[in-house]
């Protein structure tokens, strides 16, 4: 049993396991691939040369709520002719998501830094569990002749993953229309599943079979994971008067997470010898590849008044090169592809509105797909303004939403037929403040 594989996936914007929205200029704009604000440490290195000379910082906080969901329709263990259908809720939380940058400017060369939730960041609780487990629970107690209404099933899990980064890059203006960067990010993986299945005879039931024990399956698991990588990043800016061009890539982070098992059960003896096996990847110091994928962002920006910027921005995903728990990456059609647009208005010297829309495509396939760990393509838009208190105060306030396709699979669990459709929610509050030195 895959119990929580992967289950706390991506709360943002970005990839299968990448996180693209630090900052919440991002929110309200979303193609920030050509800016020269301080949201540039991340999203155009290259380009922080061309803004605010001498020291600024930014701290930001966001505020990221999703549903995952996974509805299943297979037969009725007690009348084959019918089918049954549930829906089992997962719901995706992380209040409190941080993003820090500073930036140091002197002439042709600058500094700067960023810590962020870089990958996944959130926690995912299904409380009726997920089909992979109930409906093979459910078969197994029909063929021992136990009714529905003579047993009880307590199904749960829980998975959390986060991966934080700390970003450091150094950039240079290499001549008056040109400049670049190079940096290094250290990614630190953590994360846990916790989950169990248990399933127990009624009081009765147990009375009239003269069972010792009301006991007929019980699985505990409770593991921890932790892990560390390192990434290269380079970047690219193109200025000319009004137009910039960029291109940034992210060398691929290997991520190979240990287990550190805390509990791994499975009883009685006779159930575990038919699922045992499922908790294997949950063994002890057994390890899981979570890589952060090579990512290629190209971006233009151009004012087309100097109060009126559009920008629009490309980001691939190699995901087929990034190895993933159980080699899922080979079912992969190819990497994810996203398309960003984005338009800011300063109204005055006060007040700037933006807005933007997202297109993330994910080349999955059915054999990619699982209960615990799903991607569902997207349409997505942010909105929101920022506040120049004053020449060295901004503040920022930003939204946006994840408008997510279905996806429809057909599948089995110990040989019994599934269909499943897998369902999305996203929308993410964000709040910041920039200040200039």
């Amino acid at each position: 049993m895959a119990l929580c594989l992967a289950s706390a996936a991506t709360l943002h914007a970005g990839g299968l396991m990448t996180n693209t929205n630090y900052h919440i200029a991002f929110d309200r704009m979303m193609a920030r691939g050509a800016t020269f604000e301080i949201d540039g440490t991340y999203s155009n290195p290259a380009g922080t040369v061309w803004g605010h000379e001498g020291w600024q910082v930014s701290f930001n906080w966001q505020n990221p709520h999703q549903w995952r969901n996974v509805e299943a329709t297979y037969p009725n263990f007690y009348n084959p002719t019918t089918t049954e259908t549930t829906k089992f809720k997962g719901k995706a939380s992380a209040p409190f998501v941080p993003g820090l940058f500073a930036a140091y400017k002197q002439n042709r060369w600058a500094l700067s830094a960023m810590l962020g939730i870089v990958g996944s960041g959130g926690t995912v609780t299904y409380d009726q569990g997920v089909p992979m487990f109930v409906v093979p629970v459910r078969g197994m107690m029909a063929t021992r002749g136990l009714a529905a209404n003579q047993y009880d099933l307590d199904a749960w899990m829980k998975g959390r993953q986060f991966v934080y980064g700390a970003q450091l890059n150094f950039a240079y203006r290499i001549s008056d229309h040109w400049s670049a960067a190079v940096g290094l990010r250290g990614n630190i993986y953590d994360g846990y599943n916790r989950g169990h299945v248990v399933a127990n005879m009624v009081p009765a039931v147990q009375a009239a079979l003269g069972a010792p024990t009301p006991e007929l399956l019980n699985m505990q698991i409770d593991v921890d994971q932790r892990g560390f990588g390192l990434n290269p990043l380079v970047s690219l800016n193109y200025r000319y008067k009004g137009l910039t061009l960029t291109g940034r890539y992210e060398f691929r982070t290997k991520l190979n997470i240990p287990n550190e098992t805390n509990t791994l059960s499975v009883s009685p003896a006779a159930v575990a010898a038919t699922v045992g096996g499922m908790a294997a990847p949950y063994q002890d110091k057994v390890k899981t590849r979570y890589d952060l994928p090579a990512l290629l962002v190209l971006a233009a920006g151009y004012e087309i008044l100097p109060n009126l910027r559009v920008a629009t921005e490309y980001h691939f995903f190699d995901d087929k090169n990034a190895k993933m728990a159980g080699d899922r990456q080979k079912e992969m059609t190819r990497g994810t592809q996203e398309f960003l647009l984005g338009l800011e208005w300063d109204i005055n010297k006060t007040f700037t509105v933006s807005c933007g829309a997202q297109r993330t495509d994910y080349g999955v396939n059915d054999r990619f797909q699982s209960n615990t760990s799903f991607a569902c393509d997207s349409y997505s838009v942010g909105l929101g303004g920022a506040v120049n208190v004053n020449s060295h105060l901004r503040f920022n306030i930003g939204y946006f939403c994840s408008l997510y396709s279905d996806y429809d699979r057909q599948t089995t669990y110990m040989a019994i037929p599934v269909s499943e459709t897998y369902s999305r929610t996203n929308h993410v509050f964000g709040l910041g403040v920039d200040y200039k030195f």
